[in-house]
């Protein structure tokens, strides 16, 4: 694997034809590592200019992902040669024909893109050919339909998973917004002074928050944490009962008028409600860990050699 290092160097033009790893009789070069990383790598050399060492480091950690990737795609494709009979050419054909009208809409765009990157259409086939055979045969290999997550599963990883499924206090809260135009806007604050004087007299609070607001978003009552309340909001939320309106809430830059409809406290929340959740996360990792063992069996069947 210290090859890989030499890939970040300016010696890699040198060495973009040389050999990475072998693959039974597969080989695979530095350039098809960096071919596979290429937008990767084009990220890290923005998220981390001016971090040298780490940017060096998370460059040979990507380039070590990439040839696992190709290592792994190469097993594949063996495994399907060894045990399944060739695909009819009529079958590979609908897969480019598929590809060219979805990724360049006609025959010839795809041909003079082709030119343009260097590529051939021939290699365009096998690729196609070969990427398809690889998603098929995971699929077959690892297909969520083969898993079984049983109740007593779901149930022992919501116990032992409690701190996942907190919930703070929550409220279902109105919210009349109105945004001043400085800081010392005064007219903003009379227009809350007013429409909190019309709730009063039983005005609806629904029906002017529809009106005034100027925070679409906010509008409505779902539950909500009051952590994620400002401040100034969440004191005042505190000390209302459900059914209750605040008085104008006036900040540096906008006045609040609150409703609060309903109150929770902090609580774990049901199993009932986190059910599906848990089903994905166990499924997920069941088909990693059905992955990993079908991964591993292919590898001790084949031939890999580092460079």
């Amino acid at each position: 694997m210290l090859g890989l290092a030499f890939l970040c160097r300016p010696a890699y033009a040198d060495l973009a034809d040389g050999i990475s790893a072998i693959v039974n009789d597969q080989v695979i070069t530095y350039q098809e590592v960096r071919e596979k990383t290429a937008s990767a790598l084009d990220l890290l050399q923005h998220e981390y200019a001016g971090q040298p060492g780490l940017y060096d480091e998370k460059v040979n950690e990507t380039l070590r992902d990439g040839l696992d990737t190709l290592i792994e795609n190469q097993l594949i494709l063996h495994e399907f040669a060894t045990k399944y009979n060739p695909l009819p050419d009529s079958l590979v054909d609908q897969w480019v024909n598929d590809r060219i009208k979805a990724q360049f809409g006609d025959r010839i765009t795809c041909i003079r893109t082709l030119q343009a990157q260097g590529m051939t259409f021939e290699k365009f086939r096998e690729d196609v050919r070969d990427q398809q055979i690889i998603t098929e045969l995971r699929y077959k290999t690892i297909s969520d339909d083969k898993i079984i997550i049983s109740p007593y599963k779901i149930e022992n990883y919501y116990l032992l998973h409690q701190d996942d499924f907190k919930m703070g206090d929550q409220v279902k809260l109105r919210m009349i917004v109105l945004n001043k135009s400085s800081p010392d806007d005064k007219a903003t604050r009379a227009k809350a002074d007013e429409l909190l004087a019309d709730i009063k007299n039983g005005a609806s609070f629904q029906q002017l928050e529809s009106i005034y607001s100027q925070d679409q978003e906010q509008q409505g009552s779902d539950w909500m944490e009051c952590s994620v309340l400002r401040k100034e909001l969440a004191a005042v939320v505190a000390t209302l009962k459900p059914g209750q309106t605040s008085e104008v809430i006036e900040t540096p830059d906008t006045c609040y008028i609150l409703r609060v409809e309903d109150k929770r406290a902090a609580h774990v929340k049901p199993l009932s409600d986190v059910r599906e959740t848990i089903d994905t996360t166990l499924r997920g990792q069941a088909q990693k860990d059905a992955e990993d063992r079908w991964m591993n069996s292919l590898k001790k069947k084949a031939f890999i050699r580092y460079f």
